[in-house]
C-alpha cells in the first residue's frame, strides 16, 4: 500500500458542548452522529484497510465491507467513517459490539447474520493527494464528487442550516443516532484533536474499569470503579457506576472474571492500601480506605487489569469526582484504554452562587 496518507492514523476527535453553535450560515458544517465504531478505510487498488479509533486493524471483522467499499471509493484514497450496524429501523450497537470476535468462524457467520454498514463522512486523500490541510468544505466537495453510495456504503447527510441541524437532533434520536456533530468550514482535518464538536443526548464519558466492589448481597458486583488518566499517565478514580439488577450481577461476574489482576502491587491503584498515599496527597484521587461519610462501610474492592473501557452516563463531574453514581451504557472494545483521560469531559461554565441563589442571572 502506497498513499499520501498512511496507516497508522488517529482520527480527528470532538469535544462535548450542550448545545449547537450560533454563528453565521456557512461558518459550521453539521451532521448526524453515528453509533458505531470509529473507523478510516484506505484504498489502494484491491487492498482495502479498515483501521480503528486507536488504529488496531479492523478488516478481518468485516469482511462483507471490502467490495463495497471497492465498488464505492476511488481506486486510491482514504476516507474516515463509522462502521454500523442496523436492525430494522434502528442502529444496533450491541449487535456491532458482538462482530469482534476471534473465531474466524463466528465472524463469517455474523457478516452474514447482522451485516455491517459505512458511513463515510470525510476524505483525507485522493490518488496521490493529501487533503488533510484542505478546509472542511472543499473536502465535503470532494467527498460527494468521488463516494459513489451503494447498499453498504453511505454518504453522511449534512447541512449548513443549524435549524435543520437542531432538528435531526430531535427526530433522528428514535434512529438510535447519538446527536449532532458540529464541524468548522474552513478547518484542516487535524488527527487526534478535539476541535469538532458534539451534541449529545446524554452526557456520556468513556471510562477505565479498574476494579469492582461486590454488592452487599454477595451476589455479584454492585459497582464498577472507574477511572481517567491524566496527562502524566496516572490514572484517577473517579466514582462508580452501580445500580445493576439481580441478574445483570450475576452477568458481570463472569465478564469480569478474566480480567482480576493477581497481584496488587502492580494495579495502578495499588498503593491505596498504604494510608500515606492519602494523606500526602501525591497520587492523586485513589479508592478504597474509609469513608469519611460511614466509618463502617466497607470499601475494598476487587482490582481489574485497567484494560477494560466502559461508556458510562453521568449528570456532572465537580472537583475530579462524579456528583453521583455512574450509569452503566455499554463496554467499548473499540476503546483504547489509554485514550481514556480528562479531556473527554464537558467543562461546565462556572456560575455566581449568590445570583443563582437569589433566582436571577449573575451580571
Amino acid at each position: 500500500m502506497d498513499l499520501p496518507v498512511m496507516p497508522p492514523l488517529l482520527p480527528m476527535l470532538a469535544k462535548a458542548t450542550p448545545a449547537l453553535p450560533e454563528a453565521p450560515e456557512g461558518d459550521w458544517w453539521f451532521e448526524p452522529k453515528w453509533d458505531g465504531f470509529r473507523c478510516i478505510a484506505f484504498r489502494d487498488g484491491d487492498e482495502v484497510v479498515l483501521a480503528s479509533r486507536n488504529t488496531k486493524p479492523l478488516t478481518r471483522y468485516f469482511p462483507e465491507l471490502i467490495d463495497p467499499l471497492r465498488a464505492s471509493l476511488p481506486d486510491r484514497c482514504v476516507v474516515d467513517g463509522e462502521i454500523v450496524v442496523a436492525t430494522g429501523d434502528e442502529l444496533d450497537f450491541d449487535a456491532l459490539q458482538q462482530r469482534i470476535h476471534p473465531a474466524e468462524s463466528r465472524v463469517t457467520r455474523l457478516a452474514a447474520e447482522t451485516p455491517a454498514q459505512f458511513v463515510a463522512f470525510d476524505l483525507l486523500a485522493v490518488g496521490d493527494r493529501s487533503l488533510l490541510e484542505e478546509p472542511l468544505r472543499e473536502r465535503r466537495a470532494a467527498l460527494e464528487a468521488h463516494v459513489r453510495p451503494n447498499d453498504a456504503v453511505h454518504l453522511t447527510p449534512g447541512t449548513w442550516d443549524r435549524a435543520v441541524a437542531a432538528d435531526w437532533f430531535d427526530r433522528f434520536e428514535g434512529a438510535g443516532l447519538d446527536g449532532v456533530m458540529a464541524k468548522r468550514a474552513d478547518g484542516p482535518y487535524e488527527p487526534d484533536k478535539r476541535t469538532q464538536l458534539k451534541v449529545k443526548h446524554l452526557r456520556t464519558l468513556d471510562c477505565v474499569v479498574a476494579g469492582y466492589r461486590e454488592h452487599k448481597n454477595g451476589d455479584g458486583p454492585g459497582s464498577l470503579m472507574l477511572g481517567l488518566y491524566d496527562e502524566d499517565g496516572r490514572l484517577h478514580h473517579l466514582g462508580v457506576a452501580s445500580s445493576f439488577s439481580v441478574a445483570r450481577r450475576a452477568e458481570l461476574r463472569e465478564e469480569l472474571a478474566p480480567h482480576v489482576a493477581d497481584d496488587l502491587s502492580e494495579h495502578p491503584w495499588g498503593q491505596w492500601a498504604d494510608a500515606a498515599a492519602h494523606a500526602d496527597g501525591e497520587h492523586g484521587r485513589l479508592p478504597g480506605g474509609q469513608s469519611r461519610w460511614n466509618a463502617t462501610k466497607d470499601l475494598s474492592f476487587t482490582p481489574l487489569r485497567p484494560d477494560l473501557v466502559a461508556e458510562v452516563a453521568y449528570e456532572r463531574v465537580d472537583n475530579g469526582r462524579f456528583r453521583h453514581s455512574a450509569r452503566f451504557q455499554r463496554w467499548r472494545p473499540d476503546r483504547d484504554p489509554g485514550s481514556c483521560t480528562f479531556a473527554q469531559l464537558e467543562v461546565v461554565p462556572p456560575a455566581e452562587l449568590a445570583g443563582a441563589l437569589a433566582g436571577t442571572e449573575p451580571a
